[in-house]
């Protein structure tokens, strides 16, 4: 029996923009718009079982404005996060330099955080942390994965491990319902990229 009860999949944002807006151009910049995108996300993500794991493609938009950030990133993580049927847990890629300030803002102003990919290979949380949790967040990242027996020698502070549980709960990282090993949500998708 495999660890992981679930296999990620990759959603171009990109491309599902062209199929959904019969656009010819990668701009995210209408409420309306990323609303159908994400609603074409969800619509992947029903096949997908009671967990999933999804990489979100941003690399192809272009132009990404507050609301479709609302919309596509917010929103998608607020309709999952406390979900009771659908337990999703997301990294969403290509997040450079024209799209970080309209997701960070969208992101704190709903007090949520998720795993963005700024550059190849370079993962980091974004929207509401706390210093704790990005340290954490960092030592697992650079792991990979922690089995059980070595989450208190590696976090032997009470408050890190209650931080690490709680990045579990918030999404922010993956814990095996099978071997309830805890991995980093970047390991996970890696073979996606």
């Amino acid at each position: 029996m495999t660890d992981l009860p679930i296999d990620p999949i990759a959603i171009d944002v990109g491309k599902l923009l062209n199929k959904t807006v019969t656009s010819l151009y990668s701009h995210l910049v209408t409420r309306p718009t990323g609303r159908a995108v994400r609603m074409a996300i969800a619509t992947q993500l029903q096949s997908a079982g009671e967990q999933s794991l999804s990489l979100i493609d941003l690399s192809e938009v272009v132009i990404i404005d507050f609301s479709c950030a609302d919309e596509v990133v917010a929103k998608l993580l607020q309709e999952y996060q406390d979900n009771e049927v659908h337990d999703a847990f997301f990294v969403f890629r290509g997040v450079h330099e024209p799209h970080r300030d309209q997701i960070e803002v969208v992101l704190v102003r709903q007090g949520l955080a998720a795993v963005v990919e700024t550059d190849p290979g370079n993962f980091q949380l974004l929207g509401v942390h706390s210093d704790r949790e990005d340290r954490v967040w960092g030592v697992l990242e650079a792991r990979g994965m922690l089995a059980i027996d070595e989450i208190d020698s590696v976090f032997d502070d009470l408050e890190d491990r209650k931080t690490l549980e709680s990045l579990v709960h918030r999404g922010l990282a993956f814990r095996s319902l099978i071997s309830g090993r805890i991995h980093s949500l970047s390991r996970l998708v890696e073979h996606l990229m």
